[in-house]
């Protein structure tokens, strides 16, 4: 894009009561809402540093670093958006890489389709609506272990670092534990400590740009990104940057992002709370 297809405007928030200005630059132009992932993940990202710094704060420390790719090896939830991005980033690389990367999708979902893996999860992800929120969590833990326990990595996992870091899902910059590294190559729920997250975007991204292919799905299983994709064509709207900046933020904030001149509404209170798998 040329300069004037672009337009810069400055974000203020409040988190946790540290304040947090931040400068970023949209498309002037309507786009397709992957096309903001960039965006959303330099937003995650300062979210994410927010919350790192408050954990610090109080003398802990992440003992995340790269060559650590034991947390590469869990079903990473995507938001619809994320699914397409990360088909079109598999088609951009060249090859052998394309059809190496592909095959390892593949073979990663042969296998859980094996044990019939995706169909406890959706079983899971059922039992969510009736059971307590402590009893649902147990459920996702005993799904997420049983996936972990499989040993098979993430299909952009190299030399146990992430290939594809600086366009990685959401949910993967979110997750960071201050518990010993050496804890997460056999996780439970007393030996890692996964840090709790001031904000977390992916629990709204999910729901930006939404189409009607994925409204039973509460997310997505990274592996069968290029399945979906291929089975069900990308066929999203168009808006501003501006406009799917606003979208999203509302989501954060459960506060309508008005027009210019138009006052906002707070969210109703009784909104139903959304669960994720």
């Amino acid at each position: 894009m040329q300069n004037e297809d672009w337009v810069t405007g400055n974000i203020g928030l409040n988190i946790g009561g540290k304040p947090l200005n931040m400068q970023v630059t949209v498309p002037a132009n309507p786009v397709k809402p992957h096309r903001m992932l960039p965006i959303f993940h330099q937003m995650t990202n300062a979210f994410v540093d927010i919350s790192v710094q408050a954990i610090e704060a109080s003398g802990k420390k992440i003992s995340c670093k790269a060559g650590c790719g034991a947390c590469c090896r869990q079903p990473v939830p995507l938001s619809e958006i994320e699914v397409y991005q990360i088909a079109e980033l598999v088609e951009a690389m060249e090859e052998p890489r394309r059809s190496e990367i592909k095959e390892r999708f593949a073979r990663a979902v042969v296998h859980f389709q094996s044990i019939d893996w995706f169909e406890k999860r959706n079983k899971c992800a059922e039992l969510a609506e009736t059971l307590s929120p402590d009893e649902a969590m147990n459920e996702v833990f005993k799904v997420i272990l049983e996936y972990f326990e499989q040993g098979i990595p993430c299909p952009f996992l190299e030399d146990e670092s992430c290939s594809i870091h600086p366009s990685r899902p959401v949910a993967c910059r979110e997750y960071l534990v201050t518990s010993p590294a050496e804890n997460c190559s056999a996780p439970t729920a007393e030996s890692v400590d996964v840090i709790d997250l001031l904000v977390k975007p992916s629990e709204n991204l999910k729901f930006v740009g939404r189409s009607r292919n994925f409204n039973k799905m509460a997310s997505i299983p990274h592996i069968l990104a290029l399945e979906i994709a291929d089975q069900f064509p990308e066929n999203f709207i168009e808006k501003k940057g501006e406009r799917w900046l606003a979208d999203f933020f509302q989501m954060l904030t459960q506060r309508e992002i008005p027009k210019k001149g138009v006052k906002s509404k707070p969210k109703p209170k009784n909104r139903p709370k959304k669960r994720r798998l």
